[in-house]
């Protein structure tokens, strides 16, 4: 802590974590180093995937791309300083260091939020207006979609890094997390936060309340449409083409609400903790085997893949 003439200023704050126990830093460095690695092998492959195969070059799997490189970059803004921190004691972060870290966190957070919900509409003018889909869905409107989703996500987080950086920290310094979130934050803080609080709702509801109602009339639309179709395999087929992205969102929306919506109490610490490891961690790494291991563009592409390299072995 730097001194002042009346304050002190806190420079660097301690990240709790998740436990002291040597032995269990150990076992835990080595699943999230484990899950880690298997979030960046598949989230990277997906993309590589979808750019090398021709038949995945549209809107569905440019968004499926866009979102696979989201998950990379959501789980490296937190995770490899959480695998750092399970092997070193105190476990230090600079107060730079901290808001650099959630503005990052909170950019690609956001980012996700619009995305998804861009998904939603592409499964609901694919579904509801199959004929003029290849119309709709230009590869103009799918770009300006995902630099919209990114563009909004940014300065949403951007807004809320301002109003933090005008708090004043004096201690106490330690976060009771893995990683620099904006809830804990604010209880750290000597200053008034009720015009973050304001911010935080706000950007809450813009984003998440927002997201949530265009992916629910997206897929109210999606509904109607299915249960008019006569045959139940016909119904089954169309719906599965929907199911992949409802689970990432039931995941992503229902562990994020959860910690940012509900009342702060002492007692849900641990709840958050584990809330956030589900969104942080385990999202991005579940999310390209939720879109691949029920999709059959994927699968082909894989054996497409896979048949190009044995022949191309072959002949080497």
């Amino acid at each position: 802590m730097a001194t002042g003439r009346n304050t002190t200023t806190v420079i660097k704050f301690i990240l709790l974590g998740f436990s002291d126990s040597p032995k269990f830093k150990i076992a835990l460095f080595a699943v999230f180093m484990g899950t880690y690695i298997l979030t960046v092998a598949w989230n990277l492959g997906l993309i590589v995937l979808i750019r090398m195969d021709s038949h995945l070059h549209t809107p569905m799997y440019f968004f499926l791309s866009n979102l696979s490189f989201l998950d990379f970059c959501y789980v490296t803004s937190t995770t490899p300083k959480m695998l750092s921190d399970f092997l070193r004691k105190p476990e230090f972060i600079s107060f730079m260091g901290c808001t650099v870290q959630y503005f990052f966190f909170s950019s690609l957070g956001l980012t996700e939020c619009c995305l998804l919900a861009a998904m939603a509409y592409d499964r609901y003018v694919a579904i509801c207006s199959p004929l003029l889909y290849t119309a709709i869905m230009s590869p103009t409107l799918c770009l300006q979609m995902v630099l919209a989703a990114y563009t909004t996500g940014f300065f949403g987080s951007l807004i809320q890094l301002c109003a933090l950086l005008q708090l004043h920290f004096c201690g106490p310094n330690v976060i009771h997390h893995f990683f620099c979130d904006l809830p804990q934050l604010l209880v750290l803080s000597c200053s008034e936060t009720f015009f973050l609080q304001v911010i935080k709702f706000v950007i809450a509801v813009i984003f998440g309340v927002t997201s949530i109602l265009i992916i629910m009339i997206s897929y109210g639309y999606v509904i109607a449409t299915i249960l008019k179709i006569s045959s139940v395999a016909g119904r089954a087929k169309t719906f599965n083409t929907c199911a992949s992205h409802l689970t990432a969102v039931i995941f992503f929306f229902g562990s994020g609400l959860f910690v940012y919506m509900h009342p702060r109490a002492g007692d849900s610490l641990g709840y958050d903790k584990i809330a956030s490891v589900f969104y942080t961690v385990v999202i991005p790494m579940l999310n390209p085997l939720i879109y691949s291991l029920r999709n059959k563009d994927i699968k082909d592409a894989l054996k497409r893949y896979k048949k190009k390299g044995m022949f191309s072995h072959c002949h080497g």
